[in-house]
């Protein structure tokens, strides 16, 4: 996947799920880490880009 499909707004699907149970997040910001927000609980997190890279399942 490339870069240019993550856009601040998109929601991705990880392999794992959250705590919540929730597996989609919305991409709050790019950019060398990126900031996303769990769609079940509200929670955020700042992950750096190429760890997100393998955790993501989906666009």
């Amino acid at each position: 996947m490339s870069l240019e499909e993550f856009k601040a707004g998109g929601i991705i699907t990880l392999k794992k799920q959250h705590p919540c149970g929730s597996n989609n997040f919305r991409i709050l910001r790019t950019g060398a880490d990126f900031r996303i927000r769990c769609e079940g609980c509200g929670h955020e997190l700042l992950i750096p880009r190429n760890k997100l890279m393998k955790m993501i399942r989906q666009k």
